[in-house]
């Protein structure tokens, strides 16, 4: 929750030109700040009588505000760069340089009128635009584009990018800083969910490793008199309806799992996690993980099974991008001869909300099946309602020493299918050539998946600012390419 429970906060630079109309400049400043304050963004710039119309607009200037935000590193997100008019672009790019932040850029550049182009009134941010990232791209400084080349700064466009913006400097920072538990040891046949924790330390995520007996140990040291358990009880009755057939004792089980859980992954700080989740904690303890890890899902902070680390990466990746529950799913079945739509599952992990309705709190099924389903209470089980989703993987490539992932969009569908545990029939525009993709750059079977539409914004964090080579589906000529060699 630590990514969520702070706001995004950018600086904010207006740029400008001696010899132009410097009224633009001061007004810019003011209608970006209330675009800021209506999006509950909070934001970080000098005074406006600091500089001459507020703005920067030559080397001093320059050197001002590239201090002010060295100064505040820790609390900057994200900078946003005006262009009220055509700007002085080398004292934009020595401020960036200067300040040395190293998050995400948006810049703007403001529409001329065309009845208010005489020498008093002209803008030329057009093309002062270009001169910007002409210059941003010599100093190697990376950056946002806006959705149009020039737009007004109290406009709703624009008002719509700063927001996807905050949301991509959202996941850049979250995904730059993150620490991921992983609770238990991979299952020995489980050769897809191998990772290397080598390379994520090399972009700055942590992983965090614990075994499962001393998770098993603290739960077993709870007693059900522990004020924890009543309030942990009473989150699991609201959370889904559970069966009658289900005796209490099991439930409580499933209780002080999930107290055990919650304490350690607050005691290291953990914002994601994945879990060993059979089949040693049901023969050792007596319960299953799914029900744990949808409800720290429906808090935001995602956990896979499996001890999928790339899965728990992916999840919250999405989590950062949507501020929605994430789930991870399997790519498991066909949907009869519709080649563009499959039917993705796991036992009973998905979020509550991911699910989109109330859910059944039961036991396992196949793991029932075979061990005992006295054993096995805990899996969440529904069919996922239909809507607009996003799907993403992340991958670490030992064999070429690189972090890879693929993003896309689909949905998911009302149509039945009569399997057990947790349920989304879904649509993906050219299913066949994702597919092909996902297996020719060897791309595990397991997927994450968020409601709505933020493939742009997981791309946008991904590609441009953190390096990673990324396959964005709906460029359908990428299908069958290796991503990675």
């Amino acid at each position: 929750m630590r990514a969520f429970k702070k706001p995004v906060t950018l600086g904010l630079i207006v740029g400008s030109r001696l010899f132009f109309n410097g009224a633009p400049a001061l007004a810019a400043r003011e209608q970006a700040i209330a675009q800021f304050e209506k999006l509950g963004i909070a934001v970080k710039t000098l005074p406006a009588d600091a500089t001459e119309n507020g703005a920067v607009q030559s080397r001093k200037d320059a050197s001002l505000y590239g201090d002010f935000f060295r100064a505040h590193r820790d609390q900057v997100d994200g900078l946003v760069i005006l262009l009220p008019n055509f700007g002085d672009e080398i004292a934009i790019a020595e401020c960036v340089s200067r300040a040395a932040l190293d998050v995400p850029i948006l810049l703007q550049a403001s529409n001329d009128e065309i009845d208010k182009v005489d020498v008093h009134q002209r803008r030329d941010a057009f093309c002062g635009k270009i001169s910007v990232t002409n210059n941003f791209y010599q100093y190697g400084i990376r950056f946002t584009d806006t959705s149009l080349h020039t737009l007004d700064v109290d406009g709703e466009t624009f008002g719509d990018d700063v927001s996807r913006f905050a949301a991509v400097c959202r996941t850049v920072r979250g995904l730059k800083n993150a620490r991921i538990g992983a609770i238990g040891a991979r299952t020995s046949p489980f050769h897809t969910m191998r990772y290397s924790e080598k390379l994520l330390q090399g972009s700055g995520i942590t992983v965090v490793t614990v075994d499962l007996s001393e998770i098993i140990a603290s739960a077993s040291a709870i007693s059900e008199a522990d004020r924890d358990v009543k309030a942990k009880l009473d989150e699991i009755f609201a959370y889904g309806s559970i069966p009658k057939t289900i005796k209490r004792d099991n439930i409580v089980k499933q209780a002080c799992f999930s107290i055990a859980v919650d304490r350690w992954i607050a005691e290291n700080d953990c914002d994601a996690s994945s879990i060993q989740c059979w089949r040693s904690l049901q023969d050792n303890f007596g319960c299953a993980s799914c029900l744990s890890m949808s409800m720290m899902g429906e808090k935001l902070m995602p956990s896979a099974c499996e001890v999928d680390v790339m899965g728990a990466v992916s999840m919250y990746a999405l989590a950062l991008a949507s501020k929605a529950p994430p789930a991870i799913l399997d790519w498991n079945n066909n949907y009869g001869s519709e080649r563009d739509k499959c039917v993705c599952t796991h036992c009973g992990n998905f979020p509550k909300s991911f699910i989109g309705d109330t859910p059944e709190i039961s036991n396992l099924d196949v793991l029932g099946e075979v061990i005992g389903r006295e054993k096995c209470f805990g899996a969440v089980k529904g069919k996922v309602k239909s809507g607009p989703m996003t799907f993403f993987r992340l991958s670490t490539d030992d064999r070429h020493g690189a972090i890879k992932a693929y993003v896309g969009e689909g949905a998911f569908t009302d149509d039945p299918f009569p399997m057990d545990g947790g349920i989304a029939v879904t649509t993906v525009p050219n299913l066949r050539g994702l597919l092909r993709f996902i297996s020719y750059n060897g791309f595990e079977h397991h997927v994450a998946m968020v409601r709505g539409r933020h493939a742009a914004i997981v791309e946008e964090a991904i590609v441009n600012y953190l390096d990673w080579p990324l396959y964005r589906h709906e460029r359908p000529e990428l299908a069958t390419p290796i991503l990675v060699r």
